[in-house]
């Protein structure tokens, strides 16, 4: 037994904009990965710290690039989860198999005092 079976006839729509960008999410991951890092690397080259104000400035730094990274990946993640998304909506149609109900066509009365 098939988890879903496709519906006969169904029509698969042309892909778009969800596919050129699903290709491109590795590069987008990688290059907004490696722009904040190497901006680290570039302020702690050219950062002395010989005062603790000067260092608790990069920790800061730090931090801050660490959070642009995350917050980087949840919305590459996010993308992806969308695209994978539209993806299967544009795909063709497919059904579950259905589980019949009695009560359907003739809702059955509640008589009083029970819960439905």
């Amino acid at each position: 037994m098939s988890w879903l079976n496709k519906l006969p006839n169904s029509v698969r729509s042309a892909s778009g904009l969800e596919w050129k960008l699903w290709r491109k999410l590795p590069l987008i991951l990688l290059v907004g990965t490696a722009l904040p890092l190497a901006a680290a690397v570039a302020l702690h080259l050219s950062t002395d710290t010989q005062n603790a104000a000067e260092a608790r400035w990069l920790q800061t730094m730090d931090y801050v690039v660490i959070g642009a990274v995350i917050f980087h990946w949840s919305a590459v993640v996010t993308t992806a989860i969308g695209c994978v998304v539209v993806m299967v909506m544009k795909g063709p149609g497919y059904v579950a198999d259905g589980m019949e109900v009695s009560h359907s066509d003739k809702p059955r009365r509640i008589a009083e005092g029970q819960e439905p």
